[in-house]
């Protein structure tokens, strides 16, 4: 998909759950009208719901918006609220409700189909909660799987990134007792060749350097703490390395983070969720960004949940939606860039000669 306008992208963006803290760090975003100079969003939701949490919601400048349910009339100038719904939802923040759940979910399918007929350039998804989400209608344990099923992806990888600390896991929300038996070489080679490509084609890194953490502690010391590193992660490793590519590990995940050998890559493949995104979290101040790679489409989100227990109250902090925001804007523009170099050969000729040049300059000083 093209992007409507390269320069001021349309961004959707998802409420998350009701009753949690997706609408207030939305309306605390888009109360900078700063941010309608970079793209121009789109809120899916209803206007009953934007009014609740602008009320509860203390800002210098309040956010303005317009009203629409035709994507071809969008107000450049102000917020954009597509109206998915216009009944009436009970709105009861900090509490798991299944209305919330429901409307939740009718927000993100809405704005994905948007997004997968070409009329947005990304999407931007506020947390929703597993338990009131989860039905015979929405079978997903998240964003991920359904995003994943509905582009079609034979696969996908869960990336949390903040600043050069890119943090990619190999399984996702599944439980600690079937880590082991779900990595498999073809799954870990899956992966990582997506986590490569993404690394070239949206973060415009060339040759990218990527680290595998090991399952096991230690990295299983050379088998005597299970077998899992030497015989599935290793050879995936080596399979890489086979193909060119500059591929590392497995390390032992304590020693790796606590020595601060992330600054020597430019991502991380994690085993499992904790694995990764303790350390990360840790790491990222709370302004980490959760990108879904391997989709032909844009998604980011915070790197957080739906903090029931501040929703309502007016003092979360909007920083990691901010960042997710400004991030999903950067990736569209990447993209497109990345399309036009690579599809003109004699431009890209010319872009590499001026690289040279850059770096024969900077040798020279």
């Amino acid at each position: 998909m093209q992007p409507n306008n390269i320069e001021k992208p349309i961004i959707g963006i998802t409420t998350g759950d009701l009753n949690g803290i997706g609408p207030e760090v939305i309306i605390k975003t888009l109360s900078d009208n700063r941010i309608l100079d970079l793209c121009t969003p789109v809120i899916f939701a209803s206007n009953k719901l934007i009014n609740f949490y602008r009320k509860l919601v203390t800002v210098e400048h309040p956010m303005n918006f317009s009203s629409t349910k035709d994507l071809t009339k969008l107000h450049p100038k102000q917020v954009n609220i597509f109206n998915c719904w216009e009944e009436e939802v009970p709105l009861q923040p900090g509490q798991l409700t299944d209305a919330a759940g429901k409307y939740a979910i009718r927000s993100l399918q809405v704005a994905t189909q948007c997004l997968k007929d070409g009329e947005l350039d990304a999407i931007v998804t506020a947390p929703i909660h597993k338990n009131n989400t989860q039905s015979n209608d929405f079978p997903f344990t998240g964003h991920t799987p359904f995003l994943k099923e509905k582009f079609g992806a034979k696969d996908v990888v869960m990336i949390l990134y903040s600043h050069n600390l890119r943090v990619a896991l190999a399984t996702e929300h599944i439980p600690v007792a079937k880590v082991a038996e779900t990595i498999t070489k073809e799954l870990l080679l899956s992966k990582l060749n997506i986590l490569r490509d993404t690394l070239i084609k949206d973060f415009g890194i060339d040759k990218p350097k990527i680290a595998v953490l090991g399952l096991n502690p230690h990295a299983g010391d050379g088998g005597q703490i299970g077998n899992e590193d030497i015989n599935v992660i290793k050879p995936a490793i080596d399979s890489m390395q086979q193909a060119g590519h500059l591929v590392y590990g497995p390390y032992s995940a304590d020693a790796f983070f606590a020595r601060s050998s992330y600054v020597n890559f430019d991502a991380v493949l994690a085993m499992y969720h904790d694995q990764g995104l303790i350390p990360f979290k840790t790491l990222a101040h709370g302004e980490g960004v959760n990108y879904t790679a391997g989709l032909p489409v844009v998604r980011t989100s915070p790197d957080h949940g739906t903090a029931f227990d501040i929703a309502g109250q007016g003092i979360a902090d909007p920083s990691s939606f901010q960042e997710a925001l400004f991030q999903a804007i950067d990736l569209v523009r990447q993209r497109a860039e990345y399309a036009i170099y690579t599809a003109n050969p004699m431009r890209r000729g010319r872009i590499e000669k001026e690289k040279e040049n850059s770096t024969s300059l900077k040798l020279e000083e």
